[in-house]
Order: structure tokens, then C-alpha cells, then sequence
């Protein structure tokens, strides 16, 4: 054949086929378009209407599509559907999923259609009823996230035969079946992750052969029975089966682990020995189960641990004097227990380390411990326990001396008389082994197994108690309120560090009120500040008033106690004047998402709520493992009261001053004022610190550059923009604006703030995983 009839036949095969790539691409778009009008048109996907470019690479800030060779191979939309406001025959409120018309089989058809995708996450939209076992006809699959949907039912079979799957999401769902025992037939698998369902059953055993795992998430389910050993999953680092019903003894763990958290569940039996060969363990969390013993003294010394929480469990018995601590460990809780005796000398709280031990029957801090029966019974066991092993030890000594008192004396009479041999072997060596049975502990550690600890029935999660300190005491704490004491002032009053007399730090608030404000008034504002305990609020332990010379019933100064937090605010750590402390944007969004829970909690967990809660960047405060803790919460509650007797006259104070008068719910202006705050706290995450006084002209004169890539080169903070995924960021940067909208109506809820800030973190999670894959192959 000539060149000639070549370039002819090449030619013709170039016309044949083009017909055919052309209708690919638009099967392609069909499918698209398709899947916008099942889902209802999401205001997500508002950007392919009357769209007729090329659909490939196309994104925005809740939708992303990749393609490769003419087909779609990833596809990423994030809706607004993810209120689960009340039940409806096993899934959410209509209001809150797609309409009656969705039928999710043909959803799944219709998606099916696009057999090159890779990468599927369709979160929050609203869609329910059971998952189509068709599913399984995207073979190609490598992430699947469906969460915050309405699925329910069970998770389809069929999905065990996407091999290349290597994560599964299906977090906040209404799955109600069992977990799958075929997951081990998804070779690939690292991540599964299955939050936030009504799982039941039991903890299935094919999850342990599955060795590539890295992430296991199970946590808020119904599961129960045993937890069985998965020291077999050698690559495992993440283990979360918070708040289920397993009540089984804990078992073997595999060494890499990083984190467990096992809180709020029925584990019973003593820690594990093996837990303190632990070497790579950082986050351990065992709190509210039924563990008894002595707390493993090894979990306290482990090369790496950071974090450690025994809280409201059955230990009992005294804690080692020579109990050596980690270098890294900074924050320790070993409250609601049993413990008698005093603490080792490295869990006592210091800048670098927080010990939390009240109510247990400790010898120290006494007013913080529990009295009476409760602890006359945990030194009765104590003391048997104490007793028993002091017995096993003084027995097995005996026995020994006696079998070689027993053997040497068998040997000497074996030279008499070859029968006493025999004798010795049939009645003397029985007593022996009778008299070495530790009789009693079994029975005792079978009553301490069932033993429910009252912080879980009351639901206290070991929170402190909220105490009146005497001046004299927190005199003493602040060396009389000497200068080097003191912190700064603070947008309500100054601020001093005290050391209690037990050693454990506090932050003091000075507060000067009006003379003629009530006792009886301002203590029921503080009672009702005592009650907001949440892990991202910082701590408020008490307070001291001090009264009127001549009059009781009237307050002229308050000191209020917190907890002291000790590394810093957060605008510290976006500032470039400290560039090794700056925070990268995967930690600066855990530490918006713990702001945004507490004030979310503010809002709407505590009634009346709290609202004008003082949302700055210096006001959000960091512990040792940078755990975001709000500050100045609640004070307007106070300082409201003092601004209201100031602007009215004497006689109206005097006619005020015995009324009793509780925090009411603000206005809605209020609620959108912490909107508002939190936004430019958003803003200074997104850019760096805002100077003073120039915040308002930054917002109308910057704030449009957000809008394309080179204005965000220009502005956006360069540790954010070389540690971000430009989705997450976009989404922030969406809520942002939202947020100091000047119209209050366009502000978004705070469940709206949390969420988005929730969904951006996990969009940049997937990020940092697929590049750490990249980077490994």
C-alpha cells in the first residue's frame, strides 16, 4: 500500500470516528444535566445553567468535575440540604431531603452512565431511601463520600466488588443494618468511615483482615458486643468508636496506632498491658466506660503520648509515687474514678502539662473530692486490693521457700526410703497450690465491671463545679495582685495568672461594678455563666464578690476565676512577626470548627442563650495541643447590666436593685452580631491579622479580589495559599462573605458556619491524603 492510500484510509477513519467522539461529549453533558434535574437544581449547581462550554475542569465553590480523555472521571458537589431537624419513618424531615418525586434507583441509573469516574463525593443534597445495589456499576471507583445524606436501610452488597475503592464515606446517613462482613473483600481499602448511623450489631470480624487500613470511624453508631483484637492491622493509625454499646474488656492494639478514641461506650476489665507498648500512640481516649484497676502506669510515660483521658470510669486504687511522665504529654484527666492516696509529682499542672483529678478520693484538694461512703468503700478496696497483692506476693514467696525447703528434704529422705516420694507428690504438693489461690479477686473485679459510674448517669461528663473563692484565697493566689502577675487588660476588665493553692494556675478577671448593683442579682447571672461547659469554652471555676462596706446586698467589685490556658491567643499565630509558630490552613480550620461548636452551643445548647459573645481572634486562646478555647463569652451579660444602671438615674437604681432579672434571649440583630464577628475572624484566618481601625475599609475595598485567583495571590495569607486546596478555600472564603453581609438577613445561621467550615476541612483532608499518595508512589 502507497503513502498515498494511507493518508486516504487515515483520512476516512478520521471521519468515521468523529461523529463518535462528539456524541461521548455530549452523552457526557446529557449525563450531567441529567443529574442536576434529579437532584432538583441545587443552588450548587446553579453554574451549569444555560452552560455551553466544555463541562470538563469546570468548578466552583460547591462543585468541582474532572475529566480525562472525554469522560468525567471526578465529580464533587457539595448541597445545603444537612439540617436533620426531626425523624420521619427512619429518615429526615421532608423539608430537609429531596422532594417525594426523587427516586434514588434512577439517580443511580442515570449516574451509572458515567463508568469512568474515580472519584465520587456527593454530600449534603438531600438525597434518601435505600442505596440501589447498582452502585456497584461504577467499577472504577477509588473515593466514594455520600455523607450527610438520607440514606438508609443497608449498605448495598454489591459494593463489595469495587475493588479499587481505597475510601469509603458514608458519615450522616440513616443506615440501620448491620455493619458489611464483606469489607475485607475491598483489597484497596485504607479509610472507612461510617459516622453517625444507626448501625447495630456486632463490631464485624472481616474488618480486621483488611491490612491496608489506615483509618477506621464508627463512632456515634448502635454497635455492641465485643471489640475483638485487631493487632493484625498492622498499617492502622486512627481508631474511633466513640459513643456505641461495647461491652466487652479491651483488646490487643496494633502498634502504629496514633489515636484511639473509645469514650462513652461499656468496656469493662483492666487496661490492657500491651496498651503501653503503644510507641506511636498520641490521642488515647477511654473515658466513660467501666475500666477498673489501678490506670496502667506505662500509658503515662509513652514516648508520644500528648493526650490522655481516663475520666469517669470504676479505677481504683492508689497511683505510683514514681509514676514517670512523657515529655510530650500535656494534658491528663483522671477524673471521676476511685483513686486514693496522693498524685505523683509529674501530675501536678504546670504551664506545660493540665492535670484534671477532681471527684475521686484523692488526699489532696479535698473540696474537690468526693466524701463519705463513696470513699470510705474505695479505701476498703484500695486497702483488700492492696492487701491482696501484698498476700499474693508473701504467698508465692512462701510457697517457694517451702517447695525448696520441700525438695531438699524429698532428696534427703529419697536416700532413706524410696516410698517418701511418692507421698510427698500425692499430699503435700496439693496444699501448696491450694494455699497460692488469690481467692476474692475475681469476684471483686465481676462487681467492679457492673459498677456505672454516677457522672454518666447524671450526665455530667465530669465538669467542674462552679465554687465561691474567698478574696484572701485568690490574694494569695496573685501574691496580692502584684504587677508581675498581671496579664493585661482585658475588653472587660484586667486580667491577672494566680497559682491555687494546689498548684493547678487559673486566670483571674477584675471586674469593677456600680455600687448600687445587687448581690442577689449579679449571683444569678453567675450561676447561670457556671452552667456553660463546653470543651471549646474556657473554663469558668468561680468567683469571689465583694460587697458594699455598709451594705450587703450590693456588689461594688466581682473577680471571676477561669481556667488558664497557656499558650497564647490565635491572632498570635497568624502573624508573620512569629513565622514558626504560624499555623497552617488545615489547623487553622480545626480551630475555627472548635470556635464555631461553642458558639453554636452558646446559641442554641444552653437557655436563655448567649449572644454578643465578644468573637475576636485574641479572644480565642490555645492550651497545649492548640485546642481552640473561646474567652469573654457570656460577660455581656454582666457588662449589659452595668451599662443599663449607668444610663438610668440614681432613683431608677435603687428602685431596681433587689429585682431578680435572668440573661434573656437577644434580638435577632444580636445573633447576627456574632455572625458578623465570627466573619471577620474568618477574614483574618483567610489574610493575616487586620490592623486596628482598618477592618471595615479592608472588607469594601479588598474584599471583591477574592474573587479570582491572582486578587487572592495578592491578599490571601501565603501559608494559607501554599497549604490550602483551592476548593476548601473557596468555600471558606464563600461563608466569609456571607457572614459580614451588611444585609443581616443574607448572614448565615451558625449550624450554616459550622457546617461549611466542617465540609471545607474535610475537602482539604482528602487533599493532604491524595498528595501524601502521590508523593508515596
Amino acid at each position: 500500500m502507497g503513502h498515498f492510500e494511507c493518508f486516504i484510509l487515515l483520512v476516512v477513519c478520521e471521519i468515521l470516528f468523529l461523529p463518535y467522539t462528539q456524541e461521548l461529549q455530549t452523552s457526557q453533558s446529557q449525563v450531567l444535566a441529567q443529574l442536576r434535574k434529579h437532584l432538583e437544581y441545587p443552588p450548587a449547581l446553579q453554574i451549569w445553567e444555560n452552560y455551553n462550554g466544555d463541562f470538563c475542569n469546570l468548578s466552583s465553590e460547591h462543585m468541582s468535575i474532572s475529566c480525562q480523555e472525554n469522560s468525567v472521571t471526578e465529580l464533587k458537589i457539595m448541597g445545603d440540604k444537612n439540617l436533620k431537624v426531626r425523624d420521619f419513618n427512619g429518615f429526615a424531615a421532608p423539608n430537609q431531603s429531596l422532594s417525594e418525586k426523587f427516586s434514588v434507583d434512577s439517580f443511580v441509573t442515570t449516574l451509572s452512565r458515567l463508568p469512568n469516574l474515580r472519584v465520587l463525593s456527593l454530600v449534603s443534597l438531600g438525597i434518601w431511601g435505600p442505596l440501589p445495589d447498582k452502585i456497584h456499576r461504577l467499577s472504577e471507583l477509588e473515593l466514594l463520600d455520600l455523607s450527610s445524606n438520607f440514606f438508609f436501610g443497608s449498605i448495598p452488597a454489591k459494593i463489595s466488588t469495587m475493588v479499587k475503592l481505597h475510601t469509603l464515606i458514608l458519615d450522616g446517613n440513616y443506615f440501620n443494618d448491620t455493619v458489611p462482613d464483606w469489607l475485607d473483600s475491598l483489597s484497596n481499602l485504607t479509610i472507612v468511615s461510617l459516622k453517625s448511623n444507626r448501625l447495630k450489631g456486632q463490631f464485624p470480624n472481616s474488618i480486621c483482615r483488611i491490612k491496608t487500613l489506615t483509618d477506621i470511624a464508627i463512632s456515634h453508631n448502635e454497635l455492641s458486643g465485643k471489640l475483638p483484637g485487631l493487632s493484625n492491622l498492622t498499617s492502622l493509625h486512627v481508631l474511633d468508636l466513640r459513643e456505641n454499646h461495647f461491652d466487652s474488656e479491651l483488646p490487643e492494639m496494633p502498634k502504629g496506632l496514633v489515636t484511639v478514641l473509645l469514650s462513652k461506650n461499656s468496656f469493662s476489665g483492666k487496661i490492657p498491658e500491651q496498651f503501653g507498648d503503644l510507641g506511636q500512640l498520641q490521642h488515647l481516649d477511654l473515658s466513660f466506660n467501666n475500666l477498673t484497676g489501678i490506670p496502667l502506669p506505662d500509658l503515662f510515660s509513652l514516648a508520644n503520648i500528648s493526650y490522655l483521658t481516663l475520666a469517669s470510669n470504676n479505677l481504683s486504687g492508689s497511683i505510683p509515687e514514681q509514676l514517670n511522665c512523657g515529655e510530650k504529654l500535656g494534658f491528663v484527666d483522671i477524673s471521676s474514678n476511685k483513686l486514693i492516696g496522693g498524685l505523683p509529682s509529674c501530675l501536678y499542672s504546670s504551664d506545660n502539662r493540665v492535670i484534671k483529678y477532681d471527684w475521686n478520693c484523692l488526699s489532696i484538694d479535698s473540696q474537690h473530692q468526693h466524701h463519705g461512703s463513696y470513699c470510705k468503700e474505695a479505701f476498703i478496696r484500695g486497702k483488700q486490693s492492696k492487701n491482696t497483692e501484698i498476700m499474693i506476693v508473701a504467698a508465692a514467696i512462701i510457697g517457694l521457700i517451702l517447695v525448696i525447703v520441700l525438695l531438699a528434704l524429698g532428696i534427703l529422705l529419697l536416700r532413706k526410703k524410696k516410698g517418701a516420694r511418692r507421698t510427698y507428690k500425692q499430699h503435700i504438693l496439693p496444699k501448696i497450690v491450694q494455699a497460692n489461690s488469690p481467692s476474692g479477686v475475681c469476684s471483686e473485679l465481676i462487681t467492679n465491671a457492673r459498677f456505672i459510674s454516677q457522672a454518666v448517669k447524671v450526665g455530667t461528663q465530669g465538669a467542674p463545679v462552679c465554687r465561691l473563692f474567698s478574696f484572701e484565697e485568690l490574694r494569695e493566689a496573685t501574691n496580692n495582685f502584684d504587677v508581675s502577675m498581671f496579664m493585661g487588660e482585658a475588653s472587660v476588665g484586667q486580667l491577672y495568672k494566680g497559682k491555687l493553692e494546689n498548684g493547678a494556675y487559673v486566670a483571674i478577671r477584675s471586674l469593677a461594678l456600680t455600687k448600687k448593683y445587687s448581690v442577689q442579682n449579679l449571683k444569678v447571672k453567675l450561676d447561670w455563666l457556671s452552667k456553660l461547659h463546653h470543651q471549646h469554652l474556657v473554663c469558668f471555676l468561680g468567683y469571689c464578690i465583694m460587697s458594699g462596706e455598709q451594705d450587703d446586698s450590693s456588689a461594688n467589685k466581682v473577680l471571676l476565676v477561669f481556667e488558664y490556658v497557656p499558650n497564647g491567643d490565635y491572632r498570635t499565630y497568624l502573624s508573620e512577626n512569629c513565622p514558626e509558630k504560624v499555623l497552617k490552613w488545615s489547623d487553622r480550620l480545626t480551630i475555627l470548627i472548635g470556635v464555631a461548636k461553642a458558639v453554636h452551643f452558646l446559641h442554641t445548647g444552653v437557655i436563655p442563650g448567649s449572644f454578643n459573645n465578644r468573637l475576636k481572634t485574641n479572644n480565642i486562646l490555645l492550651d497545649e495541643h492548640r485546642i481552640a478555647k473561646l474567652s469573654d463569652y457570656g460577660i455581656s451579660v454582666i457588662t449589659e447590666e452595668i451599662e443599663k444602671f449607668e444610663a438610668k438615674g440614681e432613683g431608677s437604681k435603687s428602685r431596681r436593685a433587689n429585682i431578680v432579672t435572668y440573661p434573656c434571649r437577644s434580638h435577632k440583630q444580636n445573633l447576627g452580631d456574632d455572625v458578623y464577628n465570627f466573619g471577620f475572624i474568618l477574614l483574618e484566618s483567610l489574610v493575616g491579622p487586620v490592623v486596628s481601625g482598618k477592618g471595615e475599609t479592608f472588607l469594601l475595598n479588598e474584599m471583591a479580589s477574592f474573587g479570582s485567583q491572582d486578587g487572592r495571590r495578592r491578599i490571601v495569607d501565603p501559608v494559607v495559599l501554599t497549604t490550602c486546596s483551592q476548593e476548601s478555600l473557596s468555600i471558606v472564603v464563600s461563608i466569609t462573605k456571607k457572614c459580614i453581609s451588611s444585609e443581616l438577613s443574607s448572614r448565615p445561621s451558625f449550624e450554616d458556619v459550622l457546617w461549611n467550615l466542617q465540609y471545607a476541612a474535610q475537602v482539604q483532608a482528602t487533599a493532604d491524603a491524595d498528595q501524601k499518595s502521590d508523593s508515596i508512589s
